[in-house]
């Protein structure tokens, strides 16, 4: 847009100023109106792509067996061990509870565990506990010895000193699974809350990844309720200290509103289903939306100062900053474009819906703020020529100390940077919620005390109908099973095998020498045959068993594993299968070991799309700057903030997950505004023949100010977000803060101290 056309615009909008705020007015309500049609889902499922290898081979798993979607209780008493007549009737109480739990299909526990044992010729088949309140003491220790010595159930559903018993509940959930969690979490609470009230002297414990869910949703909703109005009122407080102008303030919160409820009054009339993933695009436009607005809003004001009237200082800003803003507007669409690349679409909506607002806040920023700033009775405030002495004073150090500061800043940079090789891929979803939340406390006690929740499971075909009975087979899974079991980071492995063995020790008369794998296939046929037809109600094997008995199911259950040891986990075991056993070798199963490989995959695709999307922006900044050399020049003070912030984290943190896979993204869209700002000022200046370092001082004197605005409050109000219980909220609230700071500190003195050193051309 040249200068004429510039004018002639910004004339038309100062003109018909009431018409442009009504119609944008209109605009926004039309679109806020597609509020209503938002939806929200907390299962996990939205988070993989339809084709991830992984979560094919967990629905065929789930396919051939059961779902998996489980809550776990545990119960401790205060005082004693589980083996008495009061705990025994609590697990015994709530056993019969969950079977009655919305969409439950399946109820495991200590008292209903289906125990088998001779009887003369017979196999009698029955729950390990019945009328736990009529027990003898001899029928308790018989409890006792037997449960602590089943390693169907020890490590699982009975801790192995005897503590804590277990309740595992699986449901099949309905295909909006949303609300039948909150059913199903709310019944179990209430349940639960009775439950004390009848045994005070016995504590309840709830998880699992129905309750995940659940708390997924609560810590959402908890960080919009609170963090976002606080990011709101920090944003507005910020900006009138920094600016000391209400009316100028006002101007800008009204383009924040129009903006964030354009974008997602758009999302809903676009049935966009929104996830706790990318649940911050409200915030993430606010943010971005307010930097635009305090550019043109700044030099307004500064206008003014020098004497030039209301609508000519307008007027001036905007020919300063429309420039800018537009390719501001381009390069951070383009990084969150960049989001597209993702293993997860939450992040594909989160990428474009972002975008869409940085548009809207491009056109809101052109049309709606001249026009209220037109309007509004602005007055000028005092001066305070400490702020610009300040700026000055602060110019004229970077020049003079260019040379030392480029001695400190690039071994700094160099340091801070090897902190990313100390960066882990990895990803632990119950520490997603600190201790603030019960889910949290509740999932910690039950892995300190009862089990591991992280699983790695296997479906291990024989290669015929039937032939999980065949004793080749048998010993096979049996080897596995024990190889997994002397792994230090297991609790508990689950295999077809154990179950055999036990019959087999059954069916000669208990006698302890026979427990071991039946050698002839038809007697562990006939074994199997026996003991189905003996199982009562709702506790058959097709959990474990295909309906061709031809697969079984093996279930592995890891203490408190992050996704990088279930990977290497895995690995090993894979190890072990094509050395030993080759015709099972496979990749584990199992939702923990897709989360597992939904980090690494995310981050893997996300790089590429980082840099696809950073490669283009170089392209766009080497066209508009007209400069090979200070195109490429300009990427510095983008790439630095990232590396910086991504070392630091190596050394404070040291994982990467999913959450945090994204944020370059991010902040790349947000920083690269600053460096534009300020080289399009800075060479402005050369284009009138000044030289580098009296382009310098000018930029200070033109966008200083306002870059500090804008990086103070972005800071305070993702600051804000650091302080979340919620693992999605507060790393990227802290990332995102850090990489801000690291940025200002780039522009400030990295960029001007370059661009003195290297653009020594004459103009």
């Amino acid at each position: 847009m040249n200068l004429v056309l510039q004018d002639r615009y910004i004339d038309a909008i100062l003109r018909y100023r009431w018409i442009v705020v009504v119609a944008a007015t209109l605009l926004m309500a039309a679109m806020t109106a597609g509020v209503r049609f938002i939806t929200v889902t907390n299962d996990y499922r939205v988070l993989f792509s339809e084709d991830n290898p992984q979560l094919l081979a967990f629905d065929a798993l789930e396919n051939t067996y059961s779902t998996s979607n489980a809550a776990l209780i545990a119960i401790t008493p205060e005082q004693g061990s589980v083996f008495s007549r009061e705990a025994l009737g609590a697990v015994e109480a709530l056993t019969d509870a969950a079977w009655r739990a919305p969409y439950s299909s399946r109820v495991n526990s200590l008292t209903n565990y289906t125990h088998s044992e001779a009887s003369g010729d017979d196999l009698i088949v029955a729950p390990l506990v019945e009328d736990a309140q009529a027990l003898s003491d001899a029928q308790l220790a018989r409890i006792e010895i037997t449960a602590l010595a089943a390693v169907e159930i020890a490590g699982r559903l009975v801790s192995r000193d005897g503590r804590t018993a277990g309740v595992a509940i699986n449901f099949v959930l309905p295909e909006n699974p949303d609300q039948a969690v909150v059913e199903i979490t709310d019944y179990l609470v209430l349940r639960l809350s009775e439950a004390r009230a009848q045994h005070p002297g016995i504590a309840y414990h709830l998880t699992g990844d129905v309750v995940m869910n659940r708390a997924f949703s609560d810590a959402t909703q908890d960080d919009m309720r609170t963090l976002t109005p606080i990011v709101f009122v920090i944003i507005i407080v910020a900006t009138i200290a920094l600016l000391r102008s209400v009316l100028g303030t006002i101007a800008i919160v009204a383009v924040i509103v129009f903006v964030v409820n354009t974008t997602v009054g758009f999302a809903g009339w676009s049935r966009v289903v929104f996830s706790p993933t990318n649940a911050g695009i409200p915030i993430i436009v606010m943010v971005i939306a307010m930097a635009d607005a305090i550019h043109i809003v700044t030099s307004v004001l500064l206008g003014m100062r020098r004497g030039l009237a209301r609508n000519e200082a307008i007027a001036e800003s905007f020919r300063i900053n429309v420039y800018p803003i537009f390719i501001t507007s381009v390069t951070t669409a383009i990084g969150f474009l960049s989001l597209n690349a993702s293993d997860s679409p939450p992040f594909h909506i989160l990428g474009n819906y972002v975008a869409f607002g940085v548009l809207c806040a491009l056109v809101y920023s052109v049309t709606l703020l001249p026009a209220l700033l037109s309007l509004l009775p602005l007055r000028v405030p005092a001066r305070r020529t400490q702020d610009k002495d300040l700026l000055g004073r602060f110019a004229e150090i970077v020049i003079a100390r260019r040379k030392f500061l480029l001695a400190v800043l690039i071994p700094a940079v160099a340091c801070l940077s090897m902190g990313i090789s100390r960066i882990e891929l990895s990803d632990n979803m119950a520490q997603y919620f600190d201790d603030r939340y019960e889910f949290r406390r509740d999932t910690d006690y039950i892995i300190q005390n009862l089990t591991g929740l992280d699983k790695l499971e296997y479906s291990m075909n024989s290669g015929r109908e039937g032939g999980i009975t065949q004793p080749e087979y048998l010993r096979k899974i049996d080897a596995f099973a024990g190889w997994y079991r002397e792994q230090p980071e297991v609790t508990h492995v689950q295999v077809f095998s154990d179950i055999m063995k036990r019959l087999n020790k059954n069916m000669h008369g208990d006698d302890p020498a026979y427990y071991r794998l039946p050698e002839e296939p038809d007697l562990a046929a006939q074994y199997l045959l026996l003991y189905e037809l003996s199982l009562p109600f709702g506790s058959d094997l097709n959990d474990r068993i295909d309906v061709a008995k031809s697969s079984t199911r093996m279930v592995v259950t890891t203490r408190n594993a992050w996704s990088r040891d279930l990977r290497e986990l895995d690995g090993r075991a894979q190890a072990w299968l094509r050395a030993n056993a080759p015709e099972f070798a496979q990749e584990a199963s199992g939702l923990s070991i897709v989360f597992a490989h939904l980090s690494l995959r995310n981050i893997n695709s996300m790089l590429r799309g980082t840099i696809l999307a950073m490669a283009l922006i170089s392209f766009i900044l080497i066209w508009i700057f007209k400069s090979v050399r200070i195109g490429l020049l300009s990427l510095l003070p983008n790439f630095i903030p990232a590396i910086m912030s991504f070392g630091l984290w190596g050394y404070i943190v040291g994982n990467v997950g999913i959450a945090s896979s994204v944020v370059i993204a991010v902040v790349f869209g947000i920083v690269v505004d600053d460096t534009i700002h300020f080289l399009s000022k800075y060479l402005k200046a050369r284009r009138k023949k000044l030289d580098a370092p009296e382009a310098v001082r000018y930029a200070f004197r033109t966008v200083g100010h306002a870059l500090w605005t804008t990086t103070t409050v972005l800071s305070a109000g993702f600051l804000v977000f650091a302080t979340s219980g919620f693992q999605v909220s507060w790393a990227l609230g802290l990332l995102v803060t850090i990489t801000i700071i690291f940025a200002l500190v780039a522009d400030f003195l990295l960029l001007p101290a370059l661009l003195i050193t290297i653009d020594r051309r004459k103009l």
